[in-house]
This record gives C-alpha cells, sequence and structure tokens, in this order.
C-alpha cells in the first residue's frame, strides 16, 4: 500500500496531521483502506521506552515489522511516530522499494518551544516527561529532501493546512522506488543450492589438485559434470584455488542460478580466467 511517514519532534502534531490525512483519504478515497500504525498502536507506553536504549530499539524493530506486514499496493499505511533518526527512516524506505509501492513523508516542523507547550497542555497520561522531551528534541534527525529516502517530502509548519491533494499526488501517481541489489529478492533456486555451490566447487578444486601431480603446464585437464575444460597454463597452488573458489562462492551467492547443473560449467570458465 502507498506508505506515508510521519516525522517530527515530540508532541509536534503529528497525530493530529495523522488524522487529518485519513479524514481527507476516508472521504476522497473511499475505495482504499487506510491503516495507522504508531506507538499507540503497539501499547507503548513513551516515557518509559524512550528512556531505555534497548526498549527504544525493540519498540522501532515492533513497528517496522508492523509496517512490513501491512504493506501492499492496494491500501494507504500511515507510520505515525516520531521517526526521528535518519537510519531508521532509510531502513523504512528499503522495506517500501522491495514491496514496489509508492511513499511520501510528512514533517512536522514545530518549534521545540511550541511543542514543549503543547506536551505539557496533553494529559498526564500522554505527556513526555521534560527530561525524556529535551532528550528526543535533542537526538532528532530532520528529514531532507535531497536523501532519496525522505523524498517526495512535506514539510508543514504549526499554522499551515495540510497539502492533502499533493500528498495524495505523491502516493497515487508516481511510480514506486526501483529496485536495487539489495532489496530485490532474489530467484528462488534449489533448496539445496549453496549446500550444492559448496559441494561442486570443492570436488572441482580437489580434481584440479590432484591432476597438477601428473599434469605438465598448457596441460587439459577433463572435470565432471562439465564440457568445458580447464587449460592448465600454468601450477596453481591449493591456497590461490581456494582463494579464487571463495570469490566464485561470493559472486554466485549474490547471482544464484535455478539450475545447479550449471554450477560446474560456470565454476570452470571462472578458473580458467583466474589462472592464465
Amino acid at each position: 500500500m502507498p506508505f506515508v511517514l510521519i516525522c517530527g519532534l515530540p508532541s509536534s502534531g503529528k497525530t493530529c496531521r495523522s488524522k487529518e490525512l485519513e479524514a481527507y483519504l476516508v472521504s476522497n478515497h473511499g475505495d482504499r483502506e487506510v491503516t495507522t500504525v504508531g506507538d499507540d498502536y503497539i501499547g507503548a507506553d513513551r516515557n518509559t521506552a524512550y528512556a531505555d536504549s534497548k526498549k527504544e530499539k525493540e519498540i522501532r524493530g515492533t513497528l517496522k515489522s508492523a509496517v512490513i506486514r501491512k504493506l501492499s499496493k492496494d491500501s494507504v499505511l500511515i507510520l505515525d511516530s516520531l521517526n526521528y533518526i535518519k537510519g531508521f527512516r532509510y531502513e523504512l524506505y528499503c522495506a517500501v522499494k522491495s514491496s514496489q509501492t509508492p511513499h511520501c513523508v510528512i514533517y512536522c516542523d514545530t518549534t521545540a518551544n511550541v511543542a514543549s507547550e503543547w506536551n505539557t497542555n496533553r494529559r498526564p497520561e500522554e505527556r513526555y516527561s521534560q527530561e525524556i522531551f529535551d532528550a528526543l528534541v535533542m537526538r532528532f534527525e530532520p528529514p531532507d529532501a535531497k536523501n532519496r529516502w525522505d523524498s517526495p517530502l512535506f514539510t508543514v509548519h504549526a499554522e499551515d493546512e495540510l497539502p492533502c491533494q499533493a500528498i495524495c499526488d505523491a502516493i497515487f501517481s508516481r511510480k514506486a522506488p526501483p529496485p536495487s541489489l539489495s532489496t530485490v529478492s532474489q530467484p528462488l533456486s534449489a533448496t539445496n543450492f549453496l549446500h550444492e555451490l559448496d559441494k561442486i566447487t570443492q570436488e572441482i578444486v580437489t580434481t584440479l589438485i590432484a591432476a597438477q601431480k601428473t599434469s605438465l603446464p598448457g596441460d587439459i585437464v577433463s572435470i565432471p559434470g562439465s564440457q568445458d575444460k580447464i587449460n592448465l597454463t600454468r601450477s596453481v597452488s591449493a591456497a590461490e584455488l581456494q582463494r579464487i573458489r571463495r570469490q566464485f562462492i561470493t559472486y554466485t551467492k549474490l547471482h544464484p542460478v535455478e539450475d545447479v547443473a550449471k554450477l560446474h560449467g560456470m565454476f570452470v570458465q571462472y578458473l580458467n580466467n583466474g589462472i592464465r
């Protein structure tokens, strides 16, 4: 679902903006389901959580898991939380790329003085303690439209109207961010792919080491399972062969193949290039 991330200082009006956007979506895009996830959704006590780095990390993990579970292309997901760490916003952006759905960021750019006054006027059970409030203000990393994970960015001040239509255009009319290598799900190979990769490459290395005992530079070595052959242009030590093997395994993990039978030929060609 299109994803809207709301961030800002404590008591900066994030929940009000979230409800305002949700009401607009329901009125003008009633065919789409709207879901809001936030600290209240997971039942977190803000003063307890943000006073302990371990608990705070657990909350971010819970929020991220909830976002990933609910991301789809059919409805709108709003994340109403501080989202004050740029690294966390980047993690969510990667999840959005993986799900191939558009997103945007709404930044409630309320001054610390105004946010502190609003915090004081909240009900006691909803209020941040002054110590926690000040600490979160100090740690806040504001979004930057130059960062792809913070763009498109809608900065809203306390006196501004929420640009609901522009936000809808951003999440409904824009294409999803293109997937990168780190976010693309690799094709499913055989369930024993890694086992076969390790086994086949080790067998070929063992065959080549044994063949060198009776071969001379320039000889051609046949490899079981492959029509390609290895041209022994020079003597190759076991340590060098294992190094080449590790390089091939690392590369192949990033570019798996559906047919493990092709690994024989692929590794033979890789060896021929590596021992020239």
